[in-house]
């Protein structure tokens, strides 16, 4: 019984968090995918390669990986404001616009931290982040164009 009480609370939980966040949708999942590879390569830079650019000595720091963290959440903050905002105004181009903006921040950030272990990068992927930023710059043309 406890456990069908912890379990629904869990999923009453999630459900209410991805409403927020206007649902758990492709373009949500790979932001917080991506995130997460983000700040997992930016460890390993730090840890095991001794390269990186937030700290002074290039090693693993406590204060710069705190940091990190406290830029996704703002990053989801943000991410929630455009929701909102969408919600207000009965459209549903801002959170995407802001999502995509920073699936692009965070593939670039991916790609920086390849770069600082050596590790060379596909022109497939490039080529698919100069999309996404096209489809953003699209976004707000259209957004723009809307006023």
């Amino acid at each position: 019984m406890e456990l069908n009480v912890i379990k629904a609370v869990i999923g009453i939980l999630g459900a209410s968090i991805a409403s927020l966040f206007g649902g758990w949708d492709t373009a949500m999942v790979t932001l917080l995918i991506f995130m997460a590879i983000d700040y997992i390569s930016g460890l390993i830079v730090a840890a095991v390669f001794k390269k990186s650019p937030k700290t002074e000595t290039g090693a693993l720091e406590s204060r710069a990986g705190f940091k990190g963290l406290f830029r996704k959440g703002m990053t989801l903050l943000i991410v929630l404001i455009a929701c909102r905002m969408d919600l207000v105004m009965h459209t549903n181009f801002i959170r995407d616009a802001v999502v995509i903006a920073y699936i692009v921040n965070e593939s670039i950030s991916i790609i920086e931290n390849a770069g600082l272990m050596g590790i060379p990068v596909p022109k497939a992927i490039i080529k698919a982040i100069d999309i996404l930023k096209r489809k953003e710059d699209e976004k707000e043309t259209n957004k723009k164009e809307g006023e």
